[in-house]
């Protein structure tokens, strides 16, 4: 955590589920000079403010990532961007795909150029498994923002700046989360599933938030890391948190994939592994003099929920949820 110790940092997306819990962690155990929390919800904030979040090194910035001008303006004395505002839910990005490109894409952007000419020192971006092979437009929006952050690296060399990404599956509890319909769904008395077979990497908010952390305090530019986490089958969520229920199989959605993948066959050539993650190293690394490590893992690796090594118990689930 020695990055952030007496650091001015930002966080993007700040009043969403990741951006309070990093913003609670840091505070109690990082020593940041000061936390600005930008987000375009005035609501948010406020609530924000009421639930306990009124530490005297927080600020509160209305503003929208599609505002390069304001980005800039928030991150005047900023050390550290932590990236997390972005349009998620995959229905909502299929109907609206302009509005997803210009958040998701077109915020990525702004958020580089304002951190360049900022003389911030390090940007980390949050992202998703569904930017591997996507199927659906976030995916696809993700992919894209990705790229756009790691050759954020070419334009920052002469400028002491640094852009990476973090890359993880479903997180316990978050907007958006299956977790908040199936226990909707409970009162019910049927849970709907859209297919048996269904499989997702499953982590928890504070998992999460630390290995952003230690991300933070890792990055030389241009990595993708990714954490290792278990994977869990879908029929087997919706036991844990209702045995009781029905189960209905409504078919998989527009943009649903069975399974999801955090690191595909070719990103695994020059990926390294390690006890408790991988690091997606960068193919062209021409901004910095330092040697990239090259790939351990063996040929045709593939880092995916399916075939993943590490899985959940109904028992670990309903432990997790609670």
């Amino acid at each position: 955590m020695k990055s952030l110790e007496g650091s001015t940092i930002l966080i993007t997306g700040g009043t969403g589920s990741f951006g309070r819990a990093f913003t609670k962690i840091i505070l109690e155990e990082c020593n940041p000079k000061k936390v600005i929390i930008f987000s375009r919800d005035e609501l948010k904030q406020h609530n924000m403010r009421n639930e306990g979040f009124d530490d005297s090194r927080l600020r509160y910035f209305i503003g929208d990532i599609r505002d390069r001008e304001r980005l800039q303006r928030a991150m005047a004395g900023v050390d550290i961007v932590v990236h997390a505002a972005a349009l998620k839910h995959v229905s909502s990005c299929e109907y609206n795909p302009f509005e997803a490109v210009q958040t998701n894409i077109n915020g990525a952007r702004n958020i580089v150029e304002a951190a360049l000419d900022s003389g911030v020192k390090k940007v980390l971006a949050l992202s998703t498994d569904k930017a591997v092979n996507p199927v659906n437009l976030y995916g696809a929006t993700k992919l894209v923002s990705e790229k756009i952050f790691v050759q954020g690296n070419a334009y920052g060399g002469a400028e002491n700046i640094r852009f990476s990404c973090v890359r993880y599956g479903n997180v316990v509890g978050s907007s958006g989360s299956v977790v908040p319909l199936f226990t909707k769904q409970k009162e019910t008395g049927t849970i709907t599933i859209t297919d048996e077979r269904m499989t997702r990497f499953w982590l928890t908010l504070d998992q999460g938030v630390r290995f952003v952390i230690k991300s933070i305090d890792e990055m030389k530019g241009g990595e993708i890391f990714v954490p290792k986490i278990s994977s869990m089958k879908v029929v087997d969520l919706a036991e844990a948190i209702a045995p009781e229920c029905d189960k209905k199989v409504i078919g998989i959605r527009a943009g649903e994939k069975l399974h999801e993948c955090m690191i595909s066959k070719d990103e695994a050539r020059h990926t390294l592994e390690r006890d408790d993650s991988f690091v997606i190293v960068p193919e062209d690394h021409g901004w910095t003099e330092e040697d990239m490590p090259t790939s351990n893992l063996p040929e045709n690796f593939e880092y995916a929920s399916d075939t993943n090594a590490q899985w959940l118990t109904t028992e670990e689930l309903q432990a997790l949820i609670k």
